[in-house]
């Protein structure tokens, strides 16, 4: 599983409201005459305050709020809690990555379709959450629209411009692909000013992967399709053909950490939660800019949503919270909280969101330009039971040419493809 901004938050101490995995019954009373609600998520939603003022509008009811630290504890946690038929949350947050598991099982979840909810999300949205019989399982809490994050002073350095609708423009506009983010990485390294052009290889890669509904398995079938699929081996070639213009980084690691610091590459494909990341890595760094365009369309990275189970016994009362928890007005609160931006197309259109300027990035219309490249989002890849291992392994075989560099495309390609055999 990527990485998330969440996932960077989460060395956040958990609130001391917050328990352990749930194990006594939601019918528990926390007070005469209330009802108690559990909300299990993880990491940084910023939900804190959100539940305090619906508390305060709804003297009726409790909410304890259990933050799991990492998004893999509250998956190993909720997948027991599931199987074992006990133990889960009135309303259960549940990243995308783990939607297709919902799915499977959406007996196990409460139909929270309703009339006030219908047209807040992009069809794609919704269409991920939406059981074969056309039960709405999540209600969809923050998305991870993908832009282009450039220093704009190591552009001017080599001579490149550096207006963020210029830069817009020098990558493709509308028409942008990946063949002209290439070449505009040929012009900047032939000015020969130092720094890499992009961070990392495999980053790349995935993200133009992301463009293709059935990449890795059939969505029909759940047959493993990656090598046979030429898009994907052609992404290979190309990204490995190029890697002489990446920093040879692997996201995350403490080399990538440190090369923000030292003018280190030009250039990232970031989603709405990478620029907290970014700020974070950068501080006292000037330079840092966004631009509203992304090679080959729109791509979606990351997001969540809120699921009631069946286990719940005050499931209406759940279902009310989680609409509430969901609405433009209280998904622009938590974007201002914790950067996760919103999913409800109101709250992005809305002048509060668009009226968002960040410091750190020039005083970029952040709000604004994340809406844009929202709106072109118009597939999401199909994520099967093997998806994060046959990624995972997709990664290493880049990371092995790029970042390692201890063996050729050739090489890397067929040990892919041994490990992709090796999932059956």
């Amino acid at each position: 599983m990527r990485p998330t901004r969440r996932t960077i938050l989460s060395l956040l101490a958990v609130p001391p409201l917050a328990a352990a995995a749930t194990s006594c019954s939601s019918g528990e009373s926390g007070g005469s005459g209330s009802i108690t609600l559990r909300i299990s998520t993880f990491s940084e939603w910023g939900y804190e305050p959100l539940l305090e003022e619906y508390q305060e509008l709804n003297p009726d009811i409790v909410i304890e709020h259990n933050r799991f630290a990492t998004s893999d504890e509250a998956k190993e946690q909720f997948q027991t809690s599931l199987g074992a038929g006990s133990g889960l949350a009135d309303i259960v947050g549940v990243e995308g990555g783990w939607m297709p598991q919902v799915m499977q099982y959406p007996e196990n979840f409460v139909d929270i379709s309703a009339p006030e909810v219908e047209g807040r999300w992009d069809d794609w949205n919704v269409a991920r959450a939406t059981a074969e019989d056309g039960r709405l399982i999540g209600y969809a809490t923050d998305i991870g629209p993908q832009c282009i994050a450039y220093r704009r002073d190591l552009f001017e350095a080599a001579g490149l411009p550096s207006d963020r609708e210029e830069v817009v423009e020098l990558f493709g506009g509308e028409n942008a692909t990946w063949e002209s983010f290439y070449a505009v990485g040929e012009t900047f390294l032939a000015a020969e000013t130092g720094p890499a052009f992009f961070d990392a290889s495999a980053s790349i890669a995935t993200s133009w992967a992301d463009q293709f509904e059935a990449m890795w398995e059939d969505p029909d079938t759940g047959e493993i399709i990656a090598l046979a699929n030429p898009d994907l081996r052609n992404i290979f070639d190309v990204v490995t053909s190029h890697d002489d213009q990446s920093a040879h980084l692997a996201r995350w690691s403490e080399d990538w950490t440190s090369a923000f610091q030292n003018d280190g590459f030009a250039v990232m494909t970031a989603p709405s939660w990478m620029l907290g990341v970014i700020e974070g890595n950068a501080a006292g760094v000037t330079g840092w800019d966004i631009a509203g365009v992304f090679p080959g369309g729109g791509v979606n990275s990351g997001g969540s949503y809120l699921t009631v189970p069946t286990q719940s016994e005050h499931p209406e009362e759940a279902q009310a919270l989680a609409e509430w928890l969901t609405a433009p007005e209280q998904q622009i609160k938590a974007f201002r909280a914790s950067g996760n931006f919103p999913s409800q197309i109101e709250a992005q259109e809305s002048p509060e969101i668009q009226e968002i300027t960040d410091p750190f990035f020039n005083d970029a219309p952040v709000g604004q330009i994340l809406s844009e490249v929202a709106s072109q989002i118009e597939i999401v890849p199909h994520m099967g039971d093997n998806h994060f291992a046959i990624t995972g392994a997709f990664n290493s075989a880049i990371n092995r040419v790029s970042v390692d560099r201890t063996h050729s495309p050739e090489e890397s390609w067929s040990m892919f493809e041994d490990e992709i055999k090796g999932l059956g």
